[in-house]
Order: structure tokens, then sequence, then C-alpha cells
């Protein structure tokens, strides 16, 4: 064999070992644990990262307080209602049975101590107070529950309580808790740093929060643990790290254990697995497009605000574009106003899909300029 020969099967060798070692690891199957349903989503995009049966429908126990918390913070964002309000409790949410935070029939309780007795003990108690105060009734607060998850999009859901006590037709999804609890961390996140609290103390009673995983992994910042006996033992939880949030929603598990330990394992898969990269800022110019009979002959296009995408490890300089222009566009177009498509594909599976906006006004030329297109446009 000669040198060159030689030298040249070697750089071959090089360049095929260094193109092994520089490919990504392949994505491996989420982790079994044994839950009847779960999901995990990046917050941010949305993305499905993993699932099981996620749109099955089933008894979410004391996980329906994630919508209670979500009516009751969008009473206090509209004014309707303010943190130090103080609220009368009745007998009704006195007597109360599940867990508690212990308020007593006749005082008077703050609004933001059950919230607080809501989210970090878990009270039902708490809950039906808060119900009371809002909507007169339970009853007419649970419709205020099922308006703003048809608002939602949570079409798989119907509450007919503020608690999650057992009652037939009180069903949810972990497709739906999952938006649910994207909608929370993106709304109200002053409100929603109670959810990371480790313990409340209130009329002198210390109770500790159900959530496990906030001592188990500093990441994890909520959010909400549920059990009855037709639901099992579940578990909502978020974690955030390097400014990547995870929402994993574990339903029907048999113990306190196994729905830890399972939370923590799809949250570990998620953040070891994917990332969320940013594709184009808010106003960025991704392109431009001929505005034809305008003042202005090019408009810039982009987005609107930050736009994201979910991806496995090691991916993301696969990414394909495609940009899709119509051939003609004529003024005026308003700033804001779709005028192209952007697809996103990775080894020619889309992944994506976005409108491009005009990043500017884009108003009627003048005679002259409207003339000329006319005739230009002939010859296109």
């Amino acid at each position: 064999m000669t040198q060159p020969l030689r030298s040249a099967l070697a750089i071959l060798f090089l360049l095929l070992f260094s193109a092994a070692y520089a490919a990504p690891m392949p994505t491996p199957a989420a982790p079994i644990i044994g839950a009847k349903s779960y999901l995990v989503i990046d917050s941010k995009t949305g993305h499905e990262i993993a699932a099981l049966d996620a749109d099955a429908a089933l008894a979410p126990a004391s996980l329906t307080k994630i919508m209670t918390t979500y009516v009751v913070f969008s009473a206090l964002k509209q004014g309707l209602i303010t943190l130090d309000e103080e609220v009368t409790v009745s007998e009704k949410a006195w007597r109360t049975e599940g867990s508690r935070m212990f308020i007593e029939v006749g005082t008077r309780v703050t609004v933001q101590d059950l919230l607080l007795g809501m989210i970090v003990q878990s009270g039902n108690d708490a809950s039906v107070a808060l119900a009371e105060h809002i909507a007169g009734s339970e009853g007419v607060f649970a419709e205020m529950m099922n308006q703003h998850a048809a608002a939602l999009g949570m079409h798989s859901s119907h509450f007919r309580n503020a608690t999650g006590l057992p009652v037939d037709n009180h069903i949810t999804t972990a497709r739906d808790l999952a938006a649910l609890t994207r909608a929370i961390v993106e709304d109200f996140p002053d409100y929603y740093k109670w959810h990371s609290m480790k313990e409340f103390t209130y009329n002198n009673i210390k109770q500790s929060n159900r959530n496990s995983l906030l001592w188990r992994d500093d990441s994890v910042d909520g959010l909400k643990t549920g059990h009855t006996e037709d639901a099992g033992y579940c578990l909502v939880a978020s974690a955030e790290r390097d400014g990547m949030r995870i929402i994993s929603v574990v339903l029907g598990t048999s113990s306190t254990k196994a729905r830890a330990d399972g939370s923590q394992a799809l949250v570990n898969y998620a953040f070891r697995f994917f990332e969320t990269r940013l594709l184009f800022r808010t106003g960025e110019e991704i392109s431009n497009a001929r505005i034809w009979k305008s003042a202005n002959e090019y408009s810039r296009l982009g987005v609107l605000e930050d736009l994201y995408i979910t991806v496995r490890r090691g991916s993301y300089d696969k990414l394909e574009s495609k940009l899709n222009i119509p051939a003609i566009v004529l003024a005026p177009i308003a700033a804001g106003q779709p005028v192209a498509e952007l697809s996103i594909s990775l080894e020619g599976e889309e992944l994506m899909k976005t409108p491009l906006r005009a990043l500017d006004d884009n108003p009627d030329g003048s005679f002259w300029q409207r003339t000329k297109d006319s005739v230009s446009l002939w010859f296109e």
C-alpha cells in the first residue's frame, strides 16, 4: 500500500470516527412508572416530552385545588378580592371532611391565609371558604371553575366542587392539568411562588407540604398532590433548571413513594434528554417580503413574541426551516399582520409551523407608485 493511500485511508478513518463520536446519543424511551396516566411537557413551548394515556378521564382528587387556585388568582388579578380581605368561615366550610387547615366556624380569616392553607396544607375547609366568599356558594364556584376550564381549552374536564372530594362526573385528564399548570405559571408568577413553601402554620398548627419533591430536588418549586381511593396517589410537579421549566402530571399511582419516585424519574428524563432553545426574538427580522403598491418596497418579517422550540438534546443544529411567502403581497399591510409561514422540521418531521408577521406598517403608496407596480405586475 502506497504512503498516499495510507494517508488518505487514515484521514477517512478519522473523519468517520469523529462523525460517529460527535453524533448525539439516541433518546431512550421514557421511564416506566406505575401510573394510570402521565404527561410531561415543556412549560414554555407546551411540547409533549413523554405521555401515557394522557387523555384518560380520571378523578383528580386534590389536584382539583389547582383549578380552585387558578380561579382565586384570577379574582385577585381582576381586583374582585384582595389578599388582606377577611372571609367569615361558614359551618359548611368548617365541617368539610378530609385534609384541612383547621379554621373555625364564625372566625374571620384573610384570603392570603386561606390560599396558603389550601396550597401548602391542601385544606378542604380553606377551599370551600374561598369558594363561598367569591361565588356565594360552592356550586356556583364550580360553574366558574368549568368556565375557566373551557377558556383554557380543558375540554375533557368537569368540576363539581372546589376540593376534589369524590363525586360523580368530577373528572379531568393529565393533558388538561398540564395546560392548567402552565397557565398558572405563566399568568400568576407572583402568586405561583407559594407552591414552593414547605410548611405553613395556622391556628398554632404547623403542617408540611405533601409534595416531597420540594425536599428531594431543589429545582422543583411546585405544585400539588392528591389522593383518594378512586384517584390513587397523584402529583403535579413543576421544576426549572437552567431556564427550562418542566411540568409533570402523574395520576393513579399506588403510594406516596410511587408518585414521588415516578414524578422524579420523569422530570430527570425530560431535563436529561431534551432542551428548549430560543429560535427568534420578538421583533427580530427573520426575512422580508416585497409589498406591491406600498409606500415601502419591502417589509421586515418576524414574530411578535419570543419563539422557542423543544428538541432532543444534540439535535438543535439539525433543524431545517422552510419559508412560504405568497408570490404577490399587496398593500396595505399593517404591522402585525401575518404575511408568510415558517415551518421548522427535524429529519423530515415537521415540529412547528408559525406565521411570520409584518414588523412595519405598509400603507398604500402614491398614485405613481401604485401605477408603476400595476404595470410591473403584468410581467410577474
